[in-house]
């Protein structure tokens, strides 16, 4: 029995990456999805076939500057609504899938919002198959018949290859039919009934093959199925046992890192496939184990990102052809990941909660990451920056760090949705996808050639083909009659033996006789070998000559194809820029004509913004003679107002000034009959000091004022006491006078009068402004307020009122009573009765003024000036 070789896993040797590394850009593709309904509004437009344009729609049309938003995006190659499944995969899956044959890695995945096509795209539908089953019909149909037999190739725990034996294979085998409790899923037989889901996914028209297979190799391919779900990973071919009792959940996989730094599942299970309905079949059963839902947006939205990941192993075959050759170092191992991202999506359309709240923020903050990782290689390579990229903050971009690392090619398919609710959604994946056009992914490296000579499968089919047909010409076969003629004819032109009977013992004449004949016959087919070698010699000489021949003119014809092929290239150089110029010419001339449209939609607005800044100028010249109408309404109101208060204010100085006057002319005359008081006082005391006393009898001299005549009384409205005690006026107590204790609220704005009489309110809290707590303490409340009356005089209420507790535990107020304090000037009547009596009548007058002052001192609600206070109570 063999010992197992174990294969190496990495793609290239593991070196250290020059500077001079030839770099490839990530090839981004863009495929455009047929609107739901004829009638929906679409926002992208194909331009090239390498050009998109993106239309806001109505409700977005126009951004800070009031211009019209209109972008355009270039990709490697755009893909209408009209592209079909086999056209899309020409382009895009079938140069990864011929790398995968030449032993180079390939990364393919699609990327775009919900329901914008990414698994259409990938999978497919009946008729219609995506880009992996027609990778996988691909590369069977390429390495069909050189296929190992099963377990030839065996995978092992650490992301390697084992080779064994064709016993151990055997064995394997064997063992595997045996044993059904085996904890690794059966491989299903290829030999089975396909299932109707994908048994049409693809026609027999469509099948396609890579060309220039090493047929010196037996190759197997080995597939996996993963899921990565809220950021763990799930293997969707692993059968866990089956408990009745108590459902077990899956178990999440996590990724470790092998010799060669490359990133794999550890413990995922991989299934070794022979056929393109096997693999399939084996990706639809993981595929119903993955996690989708129904939201808002799409009927059936991916909740994880999925990665089916096509394994292939290959080893030369040794110098016979026949067996495979027992060296690890030239074991090789190739694998192309497919993957379908979950759509990015937001939570206010798709109106998510709970656990798709859960899921949608994850596939966000995946993509989010990855979006991350881009930007900062696109950062290192173009500014010679080295930050470090971020490839562990996901598992989408940890798992695959080694392709953007160059360990192979990296694809992407951008799958945008035309309807106009998706436009802010599609601006943000176009600007990724632009993004990611400018990183730089290092070209993965040749294998080595093997040293073995070429052709050694087919030189051993070859043989065992003449073998198998020479044990078909044994006797019995078609062909023997002819042989046996041939056979005959040259035993004819040998001498005839001569009769060998020994009758005698002592017979000496038949040996030698016989002897004779057979040396004759020796002689004859030596010359018959002589002339047979000779006739060989001149045989092989004319095929070398006529094999040179051969050579020379397969040399020409070479090149004369090599000719053919430059002519070929040079017509399809010129046809290709033929082609160019015409779609060059189109696009300008489909440029023309949006420039075209474009104008016609800037001379619309300039028109209408000519109307509409007609009309405004027309308003403001109306607002503007408006405007100076009320300017001259308001300048007559105001010349009016002028007037009336220069009037009022000549009027009140001169009241002001006659009442000064009269109060001087008071003053005056205080003074002149002081003085003759005084003066009479004190001759009077002389001449009593010089003169006897008088009679008894005699009266005395009346004073000035009693000889004076008196004016009628008409001014005085209450007559006054003569007598010489004060007479006491007693008014109405106010009710602000109470036991009760007062809030007395007086603002910051009142003025202080000087009057005699004030407002006085015991056990009163003094206030600028109420408060709560004031309010607390006291039962009443007063406020004083002042105010202009109708004379022009200011005069003071006081409004009072009950304080109360509420049921919420503040005070309030119930205003019961209000009291006036007004102030009056007599001079006023007195000056207008005056201006209206004649001249006879000022003198009166002047006595009025003298009665008055001298009585003042006896009255209580006189002043000194001749000012009188009323106490007025007004109730509500």
């Amino acid at each position: 029995m063999q010992r197992p070789a174990k294969g190496k896993t990495p793609r290239r040797p593991a070196l250290k990456k020059t500077s001079h590394t030839q770099k490839d850009p990530v090839g981004v593709y863009c495929r455009i999805r047929p609107l739901g309904a004829t009638d929906e509004e679409c926002c992208i437009e194909m331009i090239s076939s390498t050009t998109i344009q993106l239309h806001a729609p109505d409700g977005i049309k126009a951004n800070r500057n009031g211009e019209y938003k209109e972008t355009q995006y270039s990709f490697k190659k755009v893909f209408g609504i009209q592209t079909s499944q086999i056209e899309l995969f020409e382009d895009v899956a079938k140069p990864l899938v011929d790398d995968l044959i030449h032993c180079k890695n390939g990364l393919l995945f699609t990327y775009g919002v919900t329901g914008s096509g990414k698994t259409f795209t990938m999978t497919g539908s009946p008729g219609e198959g995506g880009l992996l089953p027609r990778s996988l019909d691909m590369l069977f149909n390429s390495i069909g018949p050189l296929q190992a037999k099963r377990f030839v190739f065996r995978t092992d725990d650490k992301n390697g290859m084992e080779i064994q034996g064709q016993v151990d294979a055997l064995l394997e085998r064997q063992k595997r039919e045996s044993n059904q409790q085996s904890t690794v899923p059966k491989t299903p037989s290829s030999k089975q009934k396909p299932d109707p889901e994908f048994a049409d996914m693809i026609s027999p028209e469509e099948a396609c093959k890579c060309e220039g297979v090493d047929e010196d190799s037996c190759y197997s391919v080995f597939v996996s199925y993963i899921e990565i779900y809220n950021n763990y990973i799930y293997d969707l071919l692993e059968e866990a046992p089956i408990d009745p009792i108590r459902h077990k959940p899956p178990q999440s996989k996590i990724l470790r890192e092998d010799q060669n730094h490359n990133m794999y599942v550890s413990g995922c299970t991989e299934v070794e496939v022979k056929s393109t309905e096997e693999a399939f079949q084996v990706f639809w059963r993981g595929q119903k184990k993955r996690r989708i839902a129904d939201t808002q947006l799409n009927r059936e939205s991916s909740r994880s990102h999925s990665v089916f990941i096509v394994k292939l192993a290959q080893a030369p075959l040794d110098a016979d052809g026949d067996h495979i050759l027992q060296d690890k170092n030239q074991v090789t191992v190739s694998q192309l990941c497919l993957v379908d991202l979950a759509g990015s999506e937001r939570t206010s359309r798709t109106k998510a909660e709970g656990s798709r709240l859960r899921e949608a923020g994850n596939i966000n903050q995946s993509l989010m990451t990855l979006r991350t990782c881009i930007e900062v290689l696109r950062e290192n390579q173009m500014c010679g920056t080295n930050r470090m990229v971020p490839y562990r903050d996901s598992k989408v971009t940890h798992l695959f760090k080694n392709y953007f690392d160059g360990e192979g090619k990296v694809r992407m398919v951008v799958c945008v949705n035309p309807k106009a609710d998706d436009y802010e959604e599609t601006m943000l994946v176009m600007r990724f996808a632009e993004l990611t056009q400018e990183v730089e992914v290092a070209r993965p490296v040749d294998r080595p050639i093997c040293s073995l000579a070429a052709g050694r499968r087919h030189r051993n089919q070859a043989f065992r083909d003449e073998l198998s047909r020479r044990q078909e010409e044994r006797p019995g076969g078609p062909n023997n009659t002819e042989d046996g003629s041939v056979l005959n004819q040259l035993l004819d032109s040998l001498p005839a033996l001569p009769a060998c009977e020994l009758v005698d013992p002592t017979d000496e004449q038949i040996l030698p006789r016989l002897i004779e004949v057979l040396e004759r016959r020796h002689r004859i087919r030596q010359m018959i070998t002589e002339q047979y070698t000779r006739t060989a010699n001149t045989l092989k000489s004319m095929l070398q000559e006529f094999d040179g021949h051969l050579m020379a003119k397969e040399n020409f014809i070479h090149e004369q194809w090599g000719k053919l092929g430059e002519k070929d290239k040079i017509m399809f150089n010129q046809k290709n820029e033929m082609d160019r110029l015409e779609k060059k010419s189109k696009m300008l001339e489909y440029k023309i004509d949006i420039l075209q449209k474009t104008t016609n939609i800037y001379e619309g607005d300039k028109r209408s913004l000519q109307q509409e800044l007609e009309s405004r100028e027309q308003r403001l010249q109306r607002e503007l003679s408006e405007r100076k109408r009320m300017e001259a309404r308001m300048q007559g109101m105001v010349s009016d107002t002028k007037h009336q208060w220069e009037k009022e204010c000549a009027r009140r100085v001169n009241a002001k000034q006659l009442e000064m006057q009269n109060k001087l002319w008071v003053k005056d005359e205080k003074l002149k009959q002081l003085k003759a008081i005084v003066s009479e006082s004190n001759s009077s005391a002389t001449s009593e000091q010089q003169r006897p006393p008088p009679p008894p009898d005699k009266p005395q001299r009346a004073s000035r004022e009693t000889d004076q005549p008196r004016a009628p009384e008409k001014r005085s409205r209450s007559p006054l006491p003569t007598t010489g005690t004060p007479i006491r006026l007693h008014h109405r107590r106010s009710h602000s006078a109470g036991g009760e204790r007062w809030v007395d609220h007086k603002p910051l704005s009142n003025l202080d009068l000087d009057t005699v009489m004030q407002p006085i309110i015991p056990n009163a809290i003094k206030v600028s402004a109420a408060s709560e707590k004031a309010l607390s303490k006291c039962h009443k409340y007063v406020l004083t307020h002042q105010e202009l009356a109708s004379d022009g005089e200011i005069q003071t209420k006081l409004i009072k009122g009950d304080v109360f507790r509420t049921r919420g535990g503040g005070q309030a107020v119930q205003f019961t009573d209000i009291e006036t304090l007004r102030q009056e000037c007599p001079t006023a009547s007195s000056r207008k009765r005056s201006s209206d009596d004649g001249p006879g009548q000022h003198d009166g007058n002047q006595m009025d003024w003298n009665d008055r002052e001298n009585r003042a001192p006896v009255a209580s609600t006189s002043s000194g000036l001749g000012l009188q206070i009323g106490y007025q109570k007004r109730r509500k």
